[in-house]
């Protein structure tokens, strides 16, 4: 064996230089950097799909109110009365409680609803006002398939 080889052999066997382990761990941060933007964009889109599966859920449960009650809360009564019994009037002779708590959206914002519908082909307008935390913008989510009236 030559010193030449010899000395390669060594050092192949000591393991990664400071440098390369650097350079290595600078390759996985922008790379997980990267992963991480492009996650983003899909959180968004489940929020906005949770938005829909929401919209849905509390559709369903206004729907059970107006067969039990005979009409849908007004707007000034809105989705509370699905947690508790309304103090205005029209007061349902036939009331129970159908859901727990008034729900709330991805944003930590509740919901939105108005009775009758001035956006919906539905009797009510039900909706989020979206990332944005701002009612009547572009981001607004709601059974009237994103359009905003100004």
């Amino acid at each position: 064996m030559t010193h030449t080889h010899t000395t390669t052999l060594r050092r192949a066997s000591r393991g990664f230089t400071l440098l390369e382990i650097v350079i290595v761990m600078t390759i996985l941060a922008i790379l997980g950097a990267s992963a991480i933007y492009l996650l983003k964009g899909n959180v968004d889109v489940a929020k906005e799909s949770r938005v829909d599966g929401d919209l849905q859920a509390i559709s369903t449960q206004l729907q059970l109110y107006e067969s039990r009650a005979g009409r849908m809360p007004t707007t000034e009564q809105g989705i509370k009365a699905l947690v508790e019994k309304p103090t205005t009037e029209p007061i349902p002779d036939k009331w129970t409680q159908l859901m727990e708590e008034e729900p709330k959206d991805p944003w930590q914002q509740p919901y939105k609803y108005a009775y009758p519908a001035t956006k919906s082909k539905k009797a009510f307008d039900l909706w989020s006002v979206g990332k944005d935390g701002q009612d009547g913008t572009a981001d607004d989510i709601g059974n009237f398939k994103n359009t905003v009236t100004k």
